[in-house]
């Protein structure tokens, strides 16, 4: 009866949250066009991005009310949760200061990392802690194929930054039109197939709330985009993804499924760290790692259909772990 009731949330909040998204894309982006908040572009960024010059973003503003809507339509008001959209909430707000700032200053970038990192382990320190207290075997992390280990109160630091690390891995892969959020899809989608299995439905109407959402965005998002998400929307995702692995304890299991977002930050990881230690040689040509592959003669469509490809030969590995 469970797993019936999870099938049905899923099914809910995916079509409602992509339904929302899709019907008042076309209104979202006139309005934002009116504001005039508009895509700057990174000097650095490789030249064929100034043709995206321009383009309105901030497009998280449409994703974020779908999932909470849709996930709570389906899902009710159950505490676990609850906590969860508030995440998602909470990390979006960052990003949407974040993209005013950046507007407002005329520039790509908004905060220094530092104040935003600041902000966002904040954040994430209050979900850990809140996350840890929700039952006795909360603070309990499956290890895949080896069993289990209770972290007790370092729990709190590891979910904080398991939810700042993917909500700023989510927002390094958004640089290209699609990329984000067709991974977001593939890896939520991943999610609300173990909530289904774990019988646990509002967990599976978040999953599949966010999965819904960004795919109703690529309506609007594919190449050549018409709207950005903007680190509003990004960070939103990441918190999304982050914060349902908590809840299912998958935690190491939704590293495996969201591979590519973890291959991104790894890669501009170790390209700082190579540059610093080698006094400015580098190991890739440009970070973040989809990047790399534009700057040696790959499509931007190539490359995002092949992160995809890549994306959902994780989703199969993290689901494996996850399941054995």
């Amino acid at each position: 009866m469970a797993e019936q009731a999870a099938w049905i949330a899923m099914a809910a909040a995916g079509a409602l949250s992509w339904a929302l998204v899709v019907l008042l894309g076309p209104r979202t982006i006139a309005w934002l066009v009116g504001l005039g908040h508009r895509q700057r572009i990174r000097e650095d960024a490789p030249s064929r991005h100034r043709t995206k010059a321009g383009t309105p973003t901030m497009g998280g503003l449409l994703i974020i009310p779908a999932i909470a809507i849709a996930s709570l339509a389906a899902g009710g008001l159950r505490a676990d949760l609850l906590l969860a959209v508030a995440a998602v909430v909470s990390f979006g707000l960052v990003g949407l200061v974040d993209d005013l700032v950046a507007i407002r200053r005329d520039r790509n970038l908004g905060f220094r990392a530092r104040e935003r990192l600041a902000l966002q382990l904040a954040l994430g320190l209050a979900f850990g802690w809140l996350a840890s207290v929700r039952s006795p075997s909360a603070t309990v992390l499956a290890l895949p194929l080896m069993g289990s280990v209770d972290l007790g109160v370092g729990y709190v630091l590891f979910a904080g930054l398991l939810i700042v690390g993917f909500a700023n891995a989510v927002n390094l892969a958004d640089g290209l039109d699609g990329l984000a959020s067709g991974l977001v899809a593939v890896a939520a989608l991943g999610a609300a197939a173990l909530a289904v299995a774990s019988a646990m439905p509002q967990v599976a109407a978040l999953s599949a709330a966010t999965a819904g959402a960004c795919l109703g965005f690529l309506r609007y998002n594919s190449h050549p985009a018409k709207v950005f998400m903007g680190d509003v929307g990004s960070n939103a995702l990441g918190a999304s993804l982050a914060s349902v692995a908590v809840l299912l304890g998958a935690e190491l299991a939704m590293l495996l499924i969201g591979g590519v977002f973890v291959a991104e930050a790894a890669s501009v990881i170790v390209q700082v760290a190579y540059f610093k230690m080698t006094g400015g040689r580098r190991i890739f040509r440009m970070t973040p790692l989809h990047h790399h592959f534009e700057l040696i003669g790959w499509p931007e469509p190539v490359v995002v259909g092949r992160f995809h490809i890549a994306g959902a030969a994780c989703l199969l590995l993290g689901l494996a772990a996850a399941l054995l």
